[in-house]
């Protein structure tokens, strides 16, 4: 199935509430939203719950609400929210408003998220009551918004109630003519490698997403997904999931207690779960510890960094023969772009790891077109063939297909830099690094920004890194340069495994130079520094801030030192 059958043209009218309003008439008595409220006095979990006629008549209800206190179609509406019944709601009755909600990670840090909003211009301002307080106390952030709904009990700041604004009729609401190609969100980065900025999200661009989804996993009528990210919970009532949402913080998947996300897929039947790397590392090393089962799991979807086969073995232990585990590629303005299935990694793509090869995302899905094109940190104002790189060269990825967002909200500069012009359509620069080989998959090889340019030519992170990896006294490494290109230092951060006695740090450093020494990839580094626990992204606790490592390395190597902070 090609995910592009029967797409509306560019112009055609539609809006992307309508997936839940077609999944609403088709099963309207099945669960949308289930969400984990209190325990009893055993201890057993209480759930509450809405089914797909009870999230469409909601959702309804509360557009009306909206509409009657000025939020109208185009209206940029921050939504802080935490996820659960009222964040599936709102969503989607500004979906159907054809106001523009914009989603910002709070985990990114006060400070980077009050520019984001500042950045995002809004009108409308929807939270929770912590959310307003913020919105007080910072108010030069905010000067553009004039209405405010709080969800939750309303304190001194004054607008209106998400309760009493609800609409109290059974009507359906009249979802906006919206146009294919017309602003649907603005999602904001997490600015991992650079300043977050807010991709424009059209209709077409989640339309095409749920078709890509629906096209590569092709979900059964009877899926219940546990979304620990959640963002990719919105995408479950389009697709006609049930939602679970987990008990869990949800800027923290690092740290989340297994034995909640494990309780929580025995009592709901989970059939689907997304996790990062990091939170698959964590639930999968307890399960395999304490050799649990988890028979309901058919698939499991993990990104958001790379996931190491390592993690990939461990997280099977738990699952039944026949299940899987994908590793989509994508980024927040362009996802999913390729994938690949554990069977695959573990049987073939993995050992090629291990050597210096990169890290295998898969074959591009259909109606997604990937490139690799020669590597330039300016801009590349038109397409040309001229760009493009042999099969195996190393090369930055670029996307185009109807799943791509087409630009950033009022970020010319940024556009400039990410965005390549082919006639009436954009490529996107993913800012990554890969190859193609000779069976059409891409393999990933790290960041733009975080290659290290030396004298005797440049490295880069992921296949430097796997090389180190493999020894089973690492947990994790991450190559950085010292200097200035293009002749910077390279040096290999070591975040020690814990579990690994016997041992010294001496007799490590040595193995590992030995290690660098035996591969072409790495015969030219020779220095370690043995960090305690890298710094990483709020988002989903697993890519490494390379950038930060490499002046802490730099001030090591300049004081001499050796150890971690």
């Amino acid at each position: 199935m090609d995910s592009n059958d029967s797409l509306p043209e560019n112009n055609s009218i539609f809006n992307i509430s309508s997936h839940l309003r077609e999944a609403a008439a088709r099963h309207p008595h099945r669960r949308a939203v289930v969400v984990p409220e209190t325990r009893d006095r055993a201890g057993r979990i209480a759930y509450t719950h809405l089914t797909f006629s009870e999230l469409e008549n909601e959702s309804d209800a509360m557009a009306f609400g909206l509409t009657s206190i000025g939020i109208t179609r185009g209206t940029r509406t921050i939504l802080m929210v935490t996820p659960g019944i009222e964040f599936f709601i709102l969503t989607f009755s500004l979906f159907k408003i054809g106001a523009i909600p914009v989603v910002v990670d709070p985990g990114m840090g006060i400070q980077r998220m009050l520019e984001c909003l500042k950045q995002s211009e809004p009108v409308a301002f929807v939270g929770i009551p912590k959310a307003h307080l913020l919105r007080m106390v910072f108010p030069k952030y905010f000067q553009t918004v004039r209405i405010r709904v709080t969800v939750g009990r309303r304190w001194f700041w004054g607008g209106h109630s998400f309760r009493r604004i609800r609409h109290h009729g059974n009507d359906p609401f009249p979802i906006a003519q919206t146009r294919y190609k017309e602003a649907a969100a603005i999602l904001f980065t997490t600015g991992s490698t650079g300043p977050a900025k807010g991709a424009i999200y059209t209709h077409k661009t989640f339309d095409a997403q749920i078709r890509q989804i629906k096209s590569y996993f092709n979900p059964g009528e009877d899926e219940i997904d546990l979304p620990t990210f959640p963002l990719f919970a919105l995408f479950d009532p389009a697709l006609g999931m049930t939602a679970v949402i987990p008990d869990m913080n949800p800027t923290r998947p690092a740290f989340v207690n297994p034995r909640k996300i494990i309780e929580i897929i025995e009592n709901q039947g989970i059939t689907n779960m997304f996790a990062s790397p990091a939170l698959l590392n964590r639930v999968g090393r307890f399960g395999k510890e304490n050799g649990i089962r988890l028979p309901s799991l058919r698939r499991v979807v993990s990104a958001g960094a790379p996931v190491t086969p390592a993690n990939i073995e461990q997280f099977l232990t738990m699952l039944a023969d026949d299940a899987q585990i994908h590793t989509p590629y994508g980024a927040t303005e362009a996802v999913p772009v390729a994938a690949i299935g554990s069977r695959e990694i573990l049987s073939e793509t993995a050992m090629r790891t291990e050597k210096g090869h990169g890290i295998c995302v898969g074959l591009p899905l259909d109606g997604v077109e990937v490139n690799i094109i020669r590597i330039d940190d300016g801009p590349i104002k038109q397409w040309s063939d001229s760009l493009l790189v042999e099969d195996g060269d190393i090369g930055e990825i670029v996307v185009r297909g109807n799943l791509v967002s087409p630009r950033y909200f009022k970020r010319p500069r940024q556009n400039a830099l990410s965005k390549i012009i082919k006639g009436k359509t954009v490529y996107h620069r993913m800012g990554d690094l890969g190859w193609r080989d000779n069976k059409g998959r891409i393999w990933f090889c790290g960041r733009k920004s975080h290659r290290v340019i030396t004298e005797n030519g440049p490295l880069f992170t992921i296949p430097c890194e796997s090389i180190f990896n493999t020894h089973p006294g690492v947990s994790r490494s991450a190559l950085v340069g010292v200097g200035n290109p293009p002749e910077q230092k390279p040096v290999i951060c070591i975040e020690l495994n814990k579990k690994q006695k016997g041992t010294s740090r001496k007799e490590l450093e040595q193995e590992l130079l030995q290690l660098a020494k035996s591969n072409f990839l790495t015969e030219n580094i020779n220095t370690f520094l043995f960090h305690r626990r890298f710094p990483v992204d709020i988002r989903h606790n697993s890519k490494i801030f390379r950038e930060k490592l490499a002046l802490w390395a730099e001030k090591k190597i300049k004081g001499h030192g050796v150890m971690g902070p």
